[in-house]
This record gives structure tokens, sequence and C-alpha cells, in this order.
């Protein structure tokens, strides 16, 4: 598999576990550094923010409080595009997991670590960070709301939200890649009674189903091999707070059964306990799968179903909301602007036409990573539509001619192959990522940029 050009930071004091943390992580993603003093990471940041870092909580021999790293993810969620957070302990302690999960960071891991587990971590984080990073809401704000646009459909989803959030129910949220599902749940727990405690989302198609007990549930030392210490489960994390189960409809359904299970009895066991332990958690789930797949009982059991979709939430593609694209466009050009300390441009008359009338298959998502290459290479004294690296203006179709010579028909340029071949892997896996990014040889993170990238 050739690596992805994900920039990682691992801070962490232990140079052996930062060496195998870095081997590991190598040969899935490039771009793997290393730092031993949180005093070196303002030089660190000095040459370019990383998209995902894997701290440390204590960095002093004999201290096990985790003030350290917290005080450093602070400073990492502070920073104007702060990067992913995997937080990484020795300690299995609850609490500790759970204040760096309110704080911002996306993830815990203990160690010693399983693998497939960080690599899982890992490759999970980037893919959030991807989707959500520039508009993502304070951790814990209440209220505060990314969700951008006035476009009716927009104007209903926020009416939802607002009706919903206050409540207890389970919530579904259903929409095409890149709409923005996840900002939709983070916008539920601000707004929410919960809205002080924990968000936490899981990646379920990324979890593997052998291990999928001790990631929800946790385990106790000693339950399988390399379960060296007690480790909380992601139920037991987000308590009081925020669950959030990210494509849900990728779960196999043996895993569908465990947690029908815990969702019905309020209560989960941990792998190698002898006792039930009861959760309270607000689950709000996401899936980019088409409404009517959903009852096929083939690819999901109708009794999880009816637990998880007291409520659902459909996020509105770009295409159907084409009064925000402006105001979107604006926004981030603003944004990378500022960021890369580039210029600011208006948009000529002819791109703004044209972005307008793009159909944008990958959603915001796609128009970000658009709006992110135009601030960095645009050169002319306003934007082009070519800056945005979209194929080409959108035009009434021209009638065909009479004969087509080989030339016109056949398109060998390696960009447009490459798009070809994932937009056939998708339609292949029918819009299932974790499937469509086996079938190319890719980590999921590494496949959502090439999505941005081509704008599918």
């Amino acid at each position: 598999m050739s690596p992805s050009t994900a920039s990682i930071l691992i801070l962490d004091d232990d140079e052996d576990v930062a060496c195998a943390a870095q081997m590991l992580l190598r040969r899935r993603h490039g771009k793997v550094a290393t730092l031993g003093d949180p005093r070196g990471l303002d030089a660190v940041l000095a040459g370019g923010v990383p998209e995902l870092v894997l701290l440390d909580l204590n960095f002093t021999p004999g201290r096990i409080d985790g003030a350290e790293g917290l005080a450093v993810l602070d400073r990492l969620r502070a920073l104007p595009r702060p990067p992913g957070v995997i937080a990484l302990t020795a300690y299995a302690d609850i609490p500790l997991a759970v204040e760096a999960l309110k704080r911002g960071a996306s993830d815990f891991i203990t160690k010693p670590w399983d693998n497939a587990r960080l690599v899982a971590a890992v490759d999970g984080a980037l893919a959030r960070h991807a989707a959500t990073a520039p508009l993502d809401a304070t951790p814990g704000q209440a209220g505060a709301s990314p969700l951008m646009g006035d476009s009716g459909p927009m104007r209903e989803l926020r009416a939802m939200i607002a009706a919903v959030a206050p409540t207890e129910a389970n919530v579904m949220v259903l929409g095409e890649n890149g709409v923005g599902k996840e900002l939709v749940a983070r916008a539920i727990h601000a707004a929410s009674k919960r809205a002080g405690e924990t968000f936490l989302a899981v990646d379920m198609g990324a979890l593997p189903e052998a291990t999928f007990e001790s990631e929800l549930f946790g385990h106790r030392k000693g339950s399988f091999t390399d379960a060296r210490s007690d480790r909380a489960g992601r139920f037991q994390a987000a308590r009081a707070g925020t669950l959030f189960l990210d494509e849900i409809g990728n779960m196999p359904l043996g895993a569908q059964a465990k947690l029908l299970t815990a969702l019905e009895r309020r209560e989960v066991t941990p792998l190698g306990a002898d006792r039930a332990e009861p959760i309270d958690v607000r689950i709000v789930s996401a899936t980019n799968l088409e409404e009517a797949r959903l009852f096929d009982t083939s690819v999901f059991r109708p009794d999880l179903l009816f637990r998880l979709n007291t409520i659902v939430l459909r996020v509105p593609p770009l295409r159907e909301r084409r009064n925000d694209i402006l105001q979107l466009l604006h926004h981030y050009l603003s944004l990378y602007e500022g960021q890369y300390g580039r210029p600011v441009r208006e948009l000529a008359p002819h791109a703004l036409d044209a972005l307008c009338a793009w159909p944008w298959p990958g959603n915001v998502r796609a128009l970000r990573h658009a709006c992110e290459r135009a601030a960095i290479l645009a050169a002319q004294p306003e934007y082009r539509f070519e800056d945005f690296g979209l194929a080409a203006p959108v035009a009434p179709p021209a009638a065909a001619p009479a004969v087509e010579t080989p030339a016109q028909t056949e398109d060998f340029r390696l960009g447009t192959l490459e798009r070809d071949t994932i937009a056939a892997a998708l339609d292949k896996a029918k819009g299932n990522i974790s499937l469509a990014a086996r079938m190319l040889g890719l980590s999921r993170a590494a496949l959502y940029r090439k999505l941005g990238k081509h704008g599918i």
C-alpha cells in the first residue's frame, strides 16, 4: 500500500514508544515525526501544523495525573486550525480519558497498545479531521453551530436540530459523503443538556469485528492475550455525554446484535468482567447508505434500526442548496487566506458563475478542498475557475460531432483515470467508504483526501 500524505506528530518522552509508533504508522502514512519534549512544540508548529498529534499525557517521571499533556492539548486546540489529537497514556484512568475527550481529543489509546487498534484509531482520526476541522464548534460550547447556509433546507435542518437536541431521543443522521453529518451530530450535542460532557465519535466501519466488544464495552486485564491492563470502552468514556456512531451502516450483522443488546439493557459487560455496568450516553448515529438500504434485513437489523432512528435528520447535498454556495466560498477562501498568509482576492464573475453551477458531487468537503487549493495557488488579482482544480466549467451540452476520433473519445490523463477508478470503486461498494478504500488499497483517510481532490 502506498503511504498517504498525512502529517503525524508523536509527542512522547519515551523514545522506544515513540519509535515503535513511528515505525508502525510509516507503513501507511509517509510523514510521521517524533518529539520527546513539549518545549520543542513551538518550533515544530512553526514549520506547519500536523494533521494529527499522538499526545502522551505525562512527561515528568512519576507523574500520572495527565496535567502536562492536557495543557499541551489545550494549546493545540487553541490553534486557528487545530490538529486531530489522540491521547496516549500508560494508565487506563477513565476520568482522565474523559477529560481529554472533553478538551477536544478525538480518541485515547492506552499503552501498550494493540497495533491494529492504533492504526484504526489513527485512520479514523485523520478522516474526521479532514471532514470537520475548519468548522468544528469549540468542544463543550453550548449553542455553537458550525452549520452554514441560509437556504430553505439548511434553515429547516437547524430548526429540527433545535427541536431535537434538548431531548434524550436517539438521532440518526442521513446524507451523502461530505455533507457534514458529524457537524450535525456535534450541533445536536452542543445544544443538548449534555453539552458540558463528552462528545465521542466512533467510526463503526473501521472497528474490526474481532475487537468490537473490547472497543465499545472495554475489557479487564488478562481477559485475552495482550490485555495487560483494564481498558475503558467507548460507552464508559462517553458517560453522561453523547456517543456518535459514524458509518453505522457498515457494521457486520453480528456486531449489530451486540450493540442492540447494550442499547436495550442500557448496560455493558467489559470482556473478562463478572458483572455488567450501567451506561448513560445519548446515541447519535450516521450513515451514507441510501435510506431504503437500511430496511434491507441482509444489511441492517430492523430491531437495531428502530432503536437508533427515533428521530431521522436528512442533511441535504450541496446541489440541493445552491443558494449557500456563495457564502461557503467566501467563508473558506477567507479562512485559507488567513491560514496561509495569502492576499485577499475576489472571485472573478465567470468563476463565481461556474462554481455556483458546479454539481459538487463531493459536497461541502469537496468545496472546502477546492477553496484551499485556490487560496494557495492563485496568482492573479482575482480567483479564476481554473484555480480551484476542477475539471472544466459547467457548460450546456454541445451537439455531438458526426464522427468522433479516438483522441476525442478517450482521455488517458492520470488524474482522469484515477478519478474514474475511484468513482467505479465507490459505485461497486455502493458508497461504502471502508470497502471502497480496501478495494483501492488505500487507507480511509487517503481515500477521503482523494475524494476531495477530485470533487467526488
